[in-house]
């Protein structure tokens, strides 16, 4: 009876520990990514999404240069936006926007996904175009997950390390 309490002992030791491993390596990761594309220019971030998405979808040169004007556009909003953001953050003493500010930042961001949508489909042709929108989904599908497991385990009063 008491080698198979230490046996059982041992086993959740060993789970509790590879979960632990696991989620670290996960949080790792994830900064990666954040930091993937942090101290480039907007030019530079611009011509490195450009090519990644010329290899997934096998662009022409001219695909190539359209898009990359909007790559381009899109780094450099996202760009100002992320420094206007953080002086309000700093303004406001790190408090959260207010409702009205969120919305209209939400708005904002929906408008000019619409529009570059419209752009995408515009340049692409109904194969690539297809392609590219599997990919999003797929993309808004891992985000929304990662937010639920997010909010699982505050709601349960886990910590993240």
């Amino acid at each position: 009876m008491k080698k198979l309490i230490l046996i059982v002992i041992a086993l959740v030791t060993m789970q509790i520990t590879a979960q632990e491993q696991r989620r670290e390596h996960k949080q790792k990761d994830k900064q990666e990514r954040s930091q993937r594309f942090k101290d480039f220019t907007p030019e530079q971030v611009a011509k490195l999404q450009t090519k990644e998405m010329a290899l997934r979808l096998d662009l022409t040169k001219a695909q190539q240069r359209d898009i990359e004007k909007i790559h381009l556009a899109n780094a450099k909003e996202r760009s100002a936006n992320r420094k206007s953001f953080k002086m309000k953050k700093e303004k406001n003493n790190g408090e959260k926007l207010s409702k009205e500010d969120r919305f209209k930042r939400t708005n904002k961001r929906l408008d000019k996904q619409i529009s570059n949508k419209k752009e995408m489909k515009r340049i692409l042709s109904q194969e690539q175009f297809e392609k590219f929108e599997n990919q999003q989904k797929f993309k808004r599908k891992k985000s929304m997950a990662q937010k639920q497991k997010k909010r699982r385990s505050k709601k349960l009063g886990h910590k993240r390390f």
